[in-house]
C-alpha cells in the first residue's frame, strides 16, 4: 500500500480537491474491505449486511466529512473504524428492534480480537460499554475503536491518535480489562481477555 500517496490524496481532499477521492478509493478499498470482512466473518449466512455494503456506507460517510483535516493513512483508518462501529451499532439496533429477544452470545475482548469474528448482537453490548468508558477515558475508547473495530496495529493506532505505541499498549490493556469487567457484570456471561 502506498501510504505516502494516500496521505497526499487525503490532504488534497481536505484542501478542497474533490478529484482526489477518485484516486483514493482504489487505494483504501481493499483495506476497508478487510476491516468489514473481519466484522462480518462470524455472522449468520442469512443476515442482510454484506461486507461490500458496510464498506460502501462507511466510505460514503467518510468522504462527506468536509471539515476533517486528514493527517495520514492511519488517521483515515482510525476514523473509518469509528464510522464502521456506528454503522454496525445502528444496524444491530435496527435488527434487534425487528426481532426482539434472541440468545446472548459470549463476548471475548482479548489481544487477538483486533482481528477476530464478532456477532452483530454483541455490538450493542460493546457499544453501550464503550459509552460508559468514554466518561472515564475517551482516549481508551479511541484505542478500542482502532484496535477492535478497525483492526489497526498498535503502531497504526498510535499514529492515528498521535500518541506513542507504549501509551496505546497501556490504554488497550486497561480498556480491555475495564470493558471485560463491565461486560461480565452487565451480561452475566464469562468474558475472557488475553493479556
Amino acid at each position: 500500500m502506498d501510504t505516502a500517496r494516500i496521505t497526499k490524496l487525503l490532504q488534497a481532499h481536505s484542501a478542497g480537491n474533490k478529484e482526489a477521492l477518485d484516486e483514493l478509493m482504489p487505494l483504501v478499498y481493499d483495506e476497508m474491505q478487510q476491516m468489514a470482512h473481519r466484522w462480518l466473518l462470524g455472522e449468520r449466512t442469512d443476515h442482510t449486511m454484506s461486507t461490500t455494503a458496510l464498506v460502501h456506507e462507511a466510505y460514503l460517510k467518510l468522504v462527506d466529512f468536509n471539515r476533517i483535516d486528514w493527517q495520514n493513512r492511519a488517521h483515515f483508518f482510525g476514523i473509518a473504524s469509528q464510522v464502521m462501529r456506528n454503522i454496525l451499532v445502528d444496524y444491530a439496533v435496527k435488527k434487534k428492534a425487528e426481532k426482539r429477544g434472541g440468545k446472548r452470545q459470549r463476548v471475548t475482548l482479548g489481544e487477538a480480537d483486533a482481528v477476530t469474528e464478532v456477532n452483530l448482537d454483541d455490538v450493542i453490548s460493546i457499544h453501550d460499554a464503550l459509552k460508559r468508558l468514554e466518561s472515564v477515558d475517551e482516549r481508551q475508547v479511541r484505542v478500542v475503536e482502532c484496535r477492535f473495530f478497525g483492526g489497526l496495529t498498535i503502531d497504526e493506532t498510535a499514529n492515528s491518535l498521535g500518541v506513542s505505541p507504549p501509551t496505546v499498549s497501556r490504554d488497550w490493556k486497561m480498556a480491555r480489562a475495564w470493558l471485560n469487567r463491565e461486560l461480565a457484570e452487565r451480561g452475566g456471561d464469562e468474558v475472557n481477555g488475553n493479556t
